[in-house]
């Protein structure tokens, strides 16, 4: 959305003031229920996104097979569309190498045959077509998860409340492709995380944070915002299924970065006990945090948390940053640039050349060859 603020109609100011995420647009299989309204007035949507395996798969070990997209994944679900597919193609090219005179009536005009509709091919269209089911728009805190609890617990489903559409400052909200490569990545080197105690920065809906928990033994889930920590807590509720058979749990923690301390005020909702900090000081040997740069003044305020932290841990770390590089023409340079994906770098560099004689980072890049398990568009960007 853009807003057009005039002062005086020969020197227009444009100010786009809404961050759409368009992770839900590349999901039409998908459920997207609107559940209710935030503090805010904000819609919140109810998604169901699919894991390629399920909880039982990972306990037990078994590969899951890399996914395909777009056509190709449609032939190869089933063989007797395909057939259908490739009879059509040939029944178009005879048609076309006849000419178009042989599609035209008495009158000239283009008459299409077209055929019928078969009983199997309906039933396609049923599966692939989206199942909304409408739920009361307001709901009590006392019953915010009960249709969900009278639906059965599936292990392979993960449900995220987010919303579609927020101004910047709420982008946090929505759920971005840099959780769900995350997400990946996590279950792909699963053994890797196992009974680990791990710190997410900028958790937002808590799904990289969920997924972590399915393995992890500890995982705690930061962000900023009372409304955003709520929304992040009620996710890490409806998938608490998911992280039972594992022992793992997540905790959802403020964390500003714009701050030098944690949050202990015992009147704060989502504060910090002592208990709480010494055990993360203590056991923490994981952080990770997922398209959270996007701002120049907030990256660097992460990367000075970031910094505070890990020389507070007791044992070393890695930190595993995702991010998805967003392309943008700028009239000051006059060409599609991405401006805060350099700035990142040159933090990262940064850091990476600091030399204070206490703590040495080393920066290695992650192919993203490894297998998908969720599904969305894993874009060059990412």
């Amino acid at each position: 959305m853009v807003d057009l603020a005039e002062k005086e109609m020969d020197n227009p100011t444009f100010r786009s003031d809404t961050v759409l995420s368009d992770v839900h647009l590349h999901c039409p299989n998908k459920r997207h229920l609107m559940v209710r309204l935030n503090a805010v007035g904000q819609p919140v949507f109810l998604s169901y996104f699919k894991l390629l395996w399920s909880t039982e798969d990972l306990a037990s070990g078994k590969h899951v097979r890399e996914i395909t997209t777009g056509r190709e994944q449609q032939c190869r679900s089933g063989d007797e569309l395909c057939d259908k597919d490739r009879s059509n193609m040939k029944k178009e090219g005879e048609l076309n190498s006849g000419g178009v005179e042989a599609l035209l009536d008495d009158d000239g005009d283009l008459e299409v045959v077209r055929r019928p509709r078969s009983a199997s091919d309906l039933e396609a269209e049923d599966l692939l077509r989206d199942i909304v089911c409408p739920v009361i728009l307001m709901k009590g805190k006392e019953d915010a998860f009960e249709d969900e609890e009278q639906e059965c617990t599936c292990s392979d489903v993960v449900k995220i409340e987010h919303t579609m559409a927020t101004p910047l400052e709420d982008v946090g909200k929505q759920v971005w492709r840099a959780a769900f490569l995350l997400a990946d990545y996590i279950l792909f080197r699963r053994d890797t995380f196992r009974s680990c105690s791990v710190l997410e920065l900028g958790g937002g809906t808590g799904i990289t944070s969920i997924i972590m928990g399915t393995v992890a033994k500890r995982v705690y889930c930061t962000d900023v915002g009372e409304d955003l920590l709520a929304m992040c807590e009620q996710n890490v509720v409806l998938n608490k299924h998911l992280m039972e058979p594992g022992g793992g749990e997540v905790k959802v923690k403020e964390l500003d970065w714009l701050k030098d301390e944690f949050c202990t005020d015992p009147g704060a909702p989502y504060s910090w006990s002592e208990e709480e900090i010494a055990d993360l000081l203590d056991h923490c040997s994981v952080i990770m945090a997922a398209d959270v740069f996007y701002d120049d003044d907030l990256t660097d305020a992460l990367f000075r948390t970031l910094y505070r932290i890990t020389h507070n841990l007791r044992n070393s770390c890695t930190v595993y940053l995702a991010l998805e590089k967003r392309l943008n023409f700028t009239l000051r340079h006059m060409d599609v640039t991405c401006e805060a994906y350099s700035h990142f770098r040159n933090t990262l560099n940064d850091l990476e050349n600091l030399q204070d004689g206490k703590m040495k980072y080393t920066v290695e890049p992650i192919k993203r060859d490894f297998c998908q398990f969720l599904v969305y568009e894993r874009i060059e960007q990412l």
